[in-house]
């Protein structure tokens, strides 16, 4: 299987740099702001930005983990079944600006079925989405991200693979490659 590196560890660290500062710009003081991490991938990417944004600002910004797996539109449509992961939210986001945050944005599923999940938390304010990878021309439904790190080409018979050191991996990186044929 043949893999091609998209993104490397460096560029990684500029584009999570980068969108702390531009939450910086558009949040201010996170006074009434809150982050939620896309289970499984979107908390690693969340935990980095939130680590940068409490170097760079000192504030305590309220975050948390989201799974929205019971609340996807193919949930019975699988032949396996699918295993939920961790919510942990120990706040309200009534009334909040919530800035969901994943690794890629893929066909749109994910965030549709999480706009549904947040709803148990309370009704947000406002709802931007920030990913590191867009896939841009694979959506199913009319989802695009606020904060975006890369907006790559890809076919269906791609994968974007994100690889993170902290999950044993030699390196972070994002690469693209060719789905196995059976």
């Amino acid at each position: 299987m043949q893999k091609r590196l998209v993104l490397d560890q460096r560029q990684i660290e500029i584009i999570l740099k980068r969108f702390c500062h531009q939450l910086i710009e558009n949040h201010d003081t996170f006074e009434n702001t809150v982050l939620l991490g896309l289970q499984p991938r979107g908390p690693i990417v969340l935990d980095k930005i939130a680590a940068k944004l409490k170097e760079i600002t000192g504030l305590d910004i309220p975050f948390g983990y989201l799974d929205a797996t019971f609340h996807r539109d193919d949930f019975r449509r699988r032949d396996f079944p699918l295993k939920a992961n961790e919510t942990k939210i120990n706040f309200l986001i009534e009334g909040k600006r919530v800035v969901l945050v994943d690794d890629v944005l893929y066909k749109g599923r994910s965030v549709r079925a999480a706009m549904d999940a947040m709803i148990a938390f309370g009704r947000p304010a406002k709802v931007e989405l920030m990913v590191l990878v867009d896939r841009k021309f694979t959506r199913d439904y009319p989802i695009m991200p606020d904060y975006c790190g890369l907006k790559v080409n890809t076919l269906e018979s791609q994968y974007v693979i994100v690889e993170w050191a902290a999950n044993g991996f030699e390196n972070d990186g994002i690469w693209i490659t060719e789905k196995e044929k059976n």
